[in-house]
């Protein structure tokens, strides 16, 4: 299903939309203030280009790198920027990716195109800090962070045991 639906999706539009996303990274990446952007477009346009089979993480997810003094400083400006993004693209491209989303899900052949655009939805809302990554390596990420706060809850951890 991923495969076809992937095609499908990518010959239907999800090839312009993606070209769009890179052309867009090119530009914010021309300044230095806009590279955060910059990353957040290409994942933008890894997910419009195939988004069957992938999953939106935030990147501390993946890292597993608690907070530091780096990680709140570039947590706090990735924040800064999108509520930049949110408060002037995000707005148009959220509710353009969920209208897009409510029209595909009126036909029960078309909800798994109307799901990935709400996931796209989400993530033009609020792109930079999140990373595009197959299901699976998402689910074994939160597992993980499931993992290592339940043994933190409990007193415990991986090398007592």
């Amino acid at each position: 299903m991923r495969f076809a639906g992937n095609v499908i999706w990518f010959v239907c539009g999800g090839a312009v939309i993606a070209l769009m996303w890179l052309f867009g990274a090119l530009l914010a990446a021309a300044t230095i203030v806009g590279l955060p952007l910059a990353r957040a477009a290409v994942e933008m346009a890894k997910l419009s280009a195939s988004p069957f089979g992938k999953d939106v993480v935030h990147v501390r997810e993946l890292d597993g790198k608690g907070t530091t003094a780096v990680t709140a400083l570039t947590g706090t400006i990735g924040f800064v920027i999108n509520i930049i993004w949110a408060c002037t693209f995000g707005v148009g491209l959220f509710l353009g990716y969920l209208l897009a989303g409510v029209i595909n899900c009126i036909f029960i052949i078309t909800i798994p195109f109307g799901l990935q655009s709400f996931k796209l939805a989400g993530l033009s809302f609020w792109p930079v800090g999140r990373r595009v990554v197959p299901i699976e390596l998402a689910n074994e990420a939160r597992k993980r962070n499931a993992q290592e706060k339940l043994d933190k809850m409990r007193g415990t951890s991986v090398a007592a045991q």
